[in-house]
């Protein structure tokens, strides 16, 4: 009678590429990458990265998905461009090296994946920050008119639009909301007190907090312009004064 085939592990997996001489890196991502973020339910992201032009029999695992062990099969050249840009950007710039036959090579390879280029990073910064302010003005001007549904959910896409705003503006991409916290907590933004960040992430996505968005808008305008990005902003004319704190009438309470 012949025994099951037993789910292949990662570690038993390891093991068969690291002994392969067509495997020229190892890489893992995802939960088992970030320090104290495994779950039970946290698998082995792993890309298998192949010298250009090898043959191997590990081909037979691309594919392979399974709760405990993800494969990606790639050749070294196509690894290079995955996420530039992309949504897996970020998943590779945390990641981890298992094996590196390149002599640090996998290692730079990630590392420019985590750093936006000069160029990218202020095209990048102009049009989140457009698109942050147009979600927020449609947040503000939504919760004037009464519509209170479209203004929250207005405020959220706008703190989604913020985030990568901010990132970009310090080269580095966005993380996944999952590792917001992981992330900021290890590598804050510059010119942002983290817990004030965060706090206000909550507010302004569960209740789009008017005055608070505004006096996050001012923060944000002040650093735009600083890095260059005035047009952006000007652009929006006078519709920027909704945007921006709104003084109050001498005698007001409020």
């Amino acid at each position: 009678m012949m025994r099951a085939q037993q789910p292949l592990t990662y570690h038993a997996f390891v093991e068969l590429a690291a002994a392969d001489p067509a495997v020229v890196g190892l890489v893992f991502k995802g939960s088992h990458a970030h320090d104290n973020m495994i779950t039970e339910h946290s698998d082995h992201d792993l890309y298998v990265i192949l010298a250009d032009g090898a043959t191997t029999d590990l081909a037979r695992f691309a594919g392979h998905r399974t709760p405990e062990l993800d494969l990606v099969i790639i050749s070294l050249a196509d690894f290079r461009t995955v996420g530039m840009p992309g949504f897996e950007r970020y998943a590779l710039a945390r990641a981890r090296v298992v094996l590196d036959r390149l002599d640090g090579g996998i290692a730079h390879i990630l590392a420019a994946k985590g750093r936006l280029d000069a160029d990218e990073a202020f095209r990048d910064s102009g049009e989140w920050l457009d698109a942050y302010a147009n979600s927020l003005y449609r947040s503000v001007k939504n919760d004037r008119d009464g519509y209170s549904l479209a203004a929250r959910l207005d405020a959220a896409d706008s703190f989604r639009f913020l985030l990568e705003l901010l990132f970009a503006m310090d080269r580095r991409p966005r993380p996944y909301n999952k590792y917001l916290e992981w992330e900021l907590a290890r590598y804050p933004l510059p010119g942002w007190d983290t817990g004030m960040l965060l706090d206000a992430a909550h507010r302004i996505s569960g209740t789009g907090d008017v005055p608070l968005q505004r006096r996050i808008f001012a923060h944000v305008e002040a650093a735009a312009r600083r890095a260059g990005h005035g047009a952006v902003l000007d652009a929006w004319g006078d519709d920027l004064d909704l945007m921006r704190p709104q003084e109050v009438p001498p005698g007001d309470p409020t």
